[in-house]
């Protein structure tokens, strides 16, 4: 780590639980991002200020001037563009240092696999259920840990799953079965409170950080959900499903033939 490094990175280098050797950690580190909207867009932002060495921004929508409320990567310019492009030089404006790697398409189920490979953490910043059981079932084939998030409303959530860990429950131990989108809430059929994304984004990049650092206690086999109309935290502790059909002993048995 050179001069420039160490003035850039001080001030989590001046806390004992980073220190130089947790920073270094983190310009080692490879980060995926699967979705570049509300909450994509402050957690990549804090991951790449604090000099995550590789991030891949997946997304392949364009910015459209309903997004400008929440989605604070970008600006009025960028309105037609593609958001995983956009995204990618916002944060290289951020952080140069930084490798910032834009997929501009829907990652299919069969490549998700192979592009977690590359990555140490999967960060689900995605807005339907589709994408983030297909996350999920390819985090947990990857033993790639996965921080996921969810706002809507004034409502979010945050939870961190330890697919990287025997034992650890997955998102499907937690939705056992696929809600739909409509009866949830998407952003495109309801409001979004814009400081609540931006609450819910730096959760998810503070939970990526101490993943990649190893400090503190994190949001493993725990949920954390938040109402910013109240103003009110609460957190309840996740178990393993055990007849879950991605991370059950009963799946895993089954596709592994042992």
């Amino acid at each position: 780590m050179d001069d420039f490094e160490l003035e850039r990175y001080s001030r989590h280098i001046l806390l004992p639980e980073i220190d130089i050797a947790g920073q270094e950690r983190l310009s080692k580190a490879a980060v995926l991002i699967v979705g570049a909207g509300g909450l994509g867009s402050p957690a990549a932002m804090y991951l790449a200020s604090s000099g995550i060495g590789k991030i891949t921004v997946c997304d392949g929508d364009t910015v459209d001037l309903g997004n400008l409320q929440r989605q604070i990567l970008y600006r009025t310019d960028d309105i037609g563009k593609y958001k995983a492009a956009a995204a990618a030089a916002a944060l290289h404006a951020i952080n140069p240092l930084v490798d910032v790697r834009p997929a501009g398409k829907r990652l299919t189920e069969s490549a998700m696999q192979t592009v977690i490979r590359d990555h140490d953490v999967v960060v689900d910043a995605s807005d339907n259920f589709e994408t983030r059981f297909a996350l999920n079932t390819a985090c947990h084939a990857e033993c790639t840990p996965l921080v996921s998030g969810a706002a809507i409303g004034f409502r979010g959530q945050v939870s961190v799953f330890r697919l990287d860990r025997d034992g650890s429950p997955c998102l499907q131990c937690l939705y056992p079965a696929k809600p739909n989108d409509q009866e949830t809430g998407d952003c495109s059929a309801n409001g979004v409170f814009a400081p609540l994304t931006g609450i819910v984004g730096s959760i998810l990049a503070a939970e990526t950080i101490k993943l990649l650092t190893g400090f503190g206690a994190g949001l493993d086999e725990r949920l954390l959900l938040f109402d910013a109309a109240s103003m009110t935290f609460r957190c309840s502790d996740l178990s393993k499903d055990p007849a879950c059909p991605v991370c059950s002993n009963a799946r895993r048995v089954l596709t592994t033939g042992a």
